[in-house]
């Protein structure tokens, strides 16, 4: 044991043992976004093998299984962009068309596993074969433009989410926006990192000592994603579609009632159904109270009450815990208990937008 193969071995067993924990949790509950970041995990413990076993002082990698074709960097990009599409729509489902995903990986794995199957000498002849020294960097190409297209997708899929969501929930603690982000910019900084010590690597010729630092990068990447991965939910309510409109279409607009009237049957279900009261009310939910579709009733709240969904149905919370707080009869009661009464699901979420809609924080109110 010692400071190059402590940090690595802790990392690479933390890596695995994540994997398999998040694969059992997501067939036992049937979480595909589970199984994705299993494979995530599992990708990433692969990615510092080889040296956590080096620094250890055990070369079966290097020697007996020098050859087989273990790299993952080509299934990190297609691993974590389905597992944010999973996670945000619970109805998603692969499909042997998403197979085309895996191609730029399954190709060269296959035929570096074929040359490996064939024994010592081959493995020698293709490493030391001037196609392969040709195709490096072509390869190289290849694992950054697959970076990038999957990286870019997933940043996309996740402001374009953002934007959905705070049309669709009323709490949006229970969605997570900052895990989306950080798993995103942390593995781009990781393997930015290790790309980039790649390519230093390639002009200079580090040696063995010198790489340790790239992998310690990937056990920091390694620890965040497993742990705060696993403390992730699977996001309740309305499933997160690409194809979902915030406006209706050009039919559904000629459907609409008048503004006035809109506004009228919005307020009175409010005020006599108290559905705000529920801290997981959704779009969905509140359009099927009042006979409508998603696509018509936020358009309804947008030009009636010139608000999103989210900062609308908070409004209506706020108005009922300032109600409860001048109530004498609740005078014990926490301001937080009283938050919570009034359909919110969190301080945090309840202080934001208590700030947002009065410019105050719950403690400036009088009692």
């Amino acid at each position: 044991m010692s400071i190059y193969t402590t940090p690595l071995q802790f990392g690479y067993f933390l890596g695995l043992s994540m994997a398999i924990l998040l694969w059992y949790r997501g067939w036992k509950e049937e979480r595909l976004s589970d199984i994705l970041l299993g494979w995530v995990m599992f990708f990433l413990s692969m990615e510092i093998q080889d040296y956590t076993f080096g620094f250890a002082g055990i070369n079966y990698l290097w020697n007996e299984m020098n050859g087989f074709p273990r790299g993952t960097a080509l299934l990190f990009g297609p691993a974590i962009y389905f597992y944010l599409r999973a996670q945000i729509n619970k109805n998603f489902k692969l499909h042997r068309g998403h197979l085309k995903h895996l191609l730029a990986w399954f190709i060269p794995f296959a035929i570096e596993f074929i040359i490996f199957l064939l024994g010592k000498e081959s493995v020698d002849a293709w490493q030391n074969s001037v196609f392969r020294s040709s195709i490096s960097w072509p390869r190289t190409f290849l694992v950054w433009g697959s970076y990038i297209f999957y990286f870019y997708k997933s940043l996309q899929l996740y402001q374009t989410y953002r934007s959905w969501a705070i049309n669709q929930y009323s709490n949006q603690d229970v969605i997570s926006y900052h895990w989306f982000r950080n798993l995103i910019y942390f593995m781009i900084i990781g393997i930015l990192f290790k790309e980039s010590m790649g390519l230093v690597d390639t002009f200079f010729q580090l040696d063995f000592y010198q790489d340790w630092w790239w992998n310690l990068a990937m056990v920091a990447i390694i620890f965040y994603v497993g742990i705060w991965g696993y403390s992730q939910q699977q996001t309740y309510g309305p499933a997160y579609e690409k194809t979902d409109s915030e406006e209706p279409t050009n039919i559904e607009a000629q459907q609409m009632p008048e503004v006035d009237e809109w506004r009228e049957k919005i307020e009175n279900h409010m005020r006599s159904q108290k559905p705000f009261l529920d801290p997981q009310l959704n779009l969905r939910t509140l359009s099927g109270q009042l006979n409508t579709n998603t696509s018509i009733l936020s358009a309804a709240i947008n030009r009636c009450f010139g608000k999103n969904f989210n900062d609308l149905i908070n409004e209506y919370r706020i108005e009922e815990f300032l109600l409860k707080s001048k109530d004498e009869s609740l005078a014990h009661y926490t301001l937080l208990s009283l938050a919570l009464d009034s359909g919110f699901n969190s301080k945090s979420t309840f202080n934001r937008a208590f700030k947002k809609a009065t410019g105050k924080t719950p403690n400036e109110i009088n009692r």
